[in-house]
């Protein structure tokens, strides 16, 4: 079963906003869940990736220190919160899961969903 990514929207450059990863309980329970964007014309980047428990997470230079990645467990959900977007992080944003290998590589991922897409205005 496909992950099911919502939240993205039209804001402004300086804003926030949470983007949600719904899984199934299974999925969630076994696996590390990663965030990934495509901006248009450009290739898939790893955003960040949270471990199983939040034992662990790892995130982008470029997100660093304004994005935080967390998971629920009661909610079977991995979020995204984006804090002081810039209108260089308007792009599709994809969840999925980690299957082994390199954190960074979109290649050792597997069940994409949809996206949701996220602008910034400047």
């Amino acid at each position: 079963v496909q992950l099911q990514a919502s939240g993205g929207g039209l804001v402004q450059a300086g804003d926030s906003l949470r983007l949600s990863c719904e899984a199934s309980r299974r999925t969630f329970a076994n696996y590390d869940i990663g965030w990934f964007r495509q901006a248009p014309e450009k290739g898939r980047e790893f955003v960040a990736v949270v471990t199983l428990g939040s034992a662990a997470k790892y995130y982008a230079e470029s997100v660093k220190g304004r994005f935080t990645i967390s998971r629920d467990r009661d909610k079977n959900t991995v979020y995204l919160q984006m804090n002081s977007l810039k209108p260089e992080d308007t792009a599709v944003y994809y969840c999925a899961v980690f299957m082994g290998g390199r954190y960074f590589d979109n290649a050792n991922y597997r069940l994409w969903g949809q996206g949701t897409l996220v602008t910034v205005s400047s």
